[in-house]
């Protein structure tokens, strides 16, 4: 069926390609450079569907979303922006937007979420909005205009109005509370405490009094009644950091608060009703600690409802001057000297593989600022800095004359300079042979274009092997690969 589409955006060529793509579909589309021209439209009952950017000359795109909701609420708005942050995400979501794409935007991408907005039964209405969002770039609980990091802007403006489990993975440093904290500061429960909580920091016996408190005289040393971590978040945010360093016993309690939605404190007998949204956190695989017998699978898929994985710095390498300068601004709020980089620091930061991820450069940052008295800092500061750490190539392969080999030690070399600090108690052995595996059987299977008989040839397996370990690694096997 064909349906009209309102387009407003004040760049030309944007309505033209638009124009040209929703056409073929079948679909009449009206353009506009102005907001005016767009509302003119919507008020006199125009449209089927409003796809519209957010800066236009004459008034903000996600300003005239509630009016269109206040007049015409079943029709959609689909909101792109060059203004690319999580705040621009949570903002579309919390005015009522149906979906949010980031420009540049992938021209199938906007296609699909065309159809589905045209096709999808009406359902919820808009999330009240947050008046008490912070602006500035220099606000921003997250920074980052990656494709990566956009998509996880996306997700994030979904959840907001949520109280639905999240588990969040990567690797240390790359910021899990603060997407954790994002999901509280501009959730529904912004209004109560955010408690966060380290596992790998409570010694294995207390973590269960941590958690649940305890009464007076339930062990040797209670003197009096404690409240635990679940008391003390209520009505707001438990954010359980390192969950993968839980033990067993305390698993088996946190699985029945999840599913039973209640406690009981250590020597307690009467339960306590637990009205807390429940944010977990880890660096590890727990599908091998579930292997292993150190992780209950249970609990894993109570925990697993929506995952969101970060991404390590050096998948998001054109982020780093942009972090680096906030990092360089947040020390001098703190009274360090305010420092800038030029462009050759720039790069010479983007080519480092930042092991300790973005932790690492923001240790890096605060050292400049404290260390150098120069105002501006250049490429020989910073690699003066790292000096035992080499550029890495722009592309895929290893170095020249470089082996598989030597290629993992480098690998490898960066793991316990990244974890150090917090190495994992077991299974380090099994996760690396995991993600040599994992990555040698999917190219395999990208090779022979999906065909297992052939990847089990080439990879000296047998099928039945090769096919238990598609099932165990979760690879998904594509047919007719090109």
């Amino acid at each position: 069926m064909a349906n009209t589409i309102l387009v407003a955006d004040d760049d030309r060529a944007i309505r033209t390609v638009l124009t040209q793509a929703l056409t073929r579909l079948g679909h009449e589309v009206r353009t506009t450079g102005t907001a005016s021209t767009l509302w003119n439209w919507v008020e006199a009952g125009e449209g089927d569907l409003v796809i519209t950017d957010v800066i236009m000359p004459d008034e903000n795109g996600l300003d005239l979303i509630p009016r269109i909701k206040r007049v015409r609420p079943d029709l959609r708005v689909v909101v792109m922006s060059a203004q690319n942050t999580l705040m621009t995400a949570v903002k579309a979501t919390e005015v009522g937007a149906f979906e949010y794409l980031p420009k540049p935007f992938d021209l199938n991408e906007l296609v699909r979420v065309v159809q589905r907005a045209l096709t999808t039964p009406k359902s919820n209405p808009a999330i009240p909005a947050n008046t008490d969002a912070p602006e500035g770039e220099e606000q921003l609980p997250l920074i980052g205009r990656s494709p990566a990091m956009q998509e996880i802007y996306r997700v994030l403006a979904r959840l907001m109005g949520t109280d639905l489990t999240v588990m969040i993975t990567g690797e240390s440093g790359t910021g899990k509370e603060l997407v954790a904290r994002a999901l509280h500061d501009y959730g529904k429960r912004r209004g109560g405490p955010f408690v966060a909580v380290n596992m790998a920091a409570i010694p294995r016996e207390l973590i269960e009094s941590e958690l649940f408190g305890h009464e007076k005289g339930a062990f040797t040393g209670a003197l009096t009644r404690s409240a635990g971590r679940f008391e003390q978040a209520q009505n707001g945010t438990l954010f359980l950091d390192e969950i993968g360093d839980m033990p067993i016993e305390a698993q088996t309690r946190l699985l029945r608060v999840l599913q039973e939605g209640e406690y009981t404190t250590v020597g307690g007998r009467t339960p306590i009703r637990a009205d807390v949204r429940i944010i977990a956190a880890t660096h590890r695989d727990l599908r091998i600690l579930i292997r292993q017998g150190l992780f209950r699978e249970d609990l894993f898929y109570r925990l697993n409802v929506v995952p969101i994985r970060l991404p390590p710095l050096r998948e998001r390498s054109e982020d780093i001057p942009a972090l680096a300068r906030h990092f360089l601004k947040l020390a001098a709020s703190e009274g360090l000297p305010l420092k800038v980089l030029d462009q050759a620091a720039s790069e010479r930061l983007r080519a480092h593989r930042w092991p300790g991820n973005v932790r690492e450069l923001e240790n890096l940052m605060r050292r400049l600022a404290a260390l150098y008295s120069q105002e501006v800092l250049g490429s020989d500061v910073i690699e003066t800095e790292l000096a035992d750490t080499a550029p890495e190539p722009t592309g895929s392969a290893a170095p020249d004359g470089e082996g598989l080999g030597a290629a993992v030690e480098r690998h490898l070399k960066d793991y316990f300079t990244a974890h150090q600090d917090q190495l994992p108690a077991s299974g380090l052995y099994d996760r690396i042979l995991r993600e040599v595996e994992r990555p040698l059987i999917t190219l395999t299977l990208t090779a022979t274009r999906g065909n297992q008989i052939k990847a089990a040839e080439v990879l000296g397996l047998n099928r039945n092997t090769l096919r238990k370990k598609i099932r165990e690694l979760d690879i998904q096997v594509v047919r007719g690969i090109r």
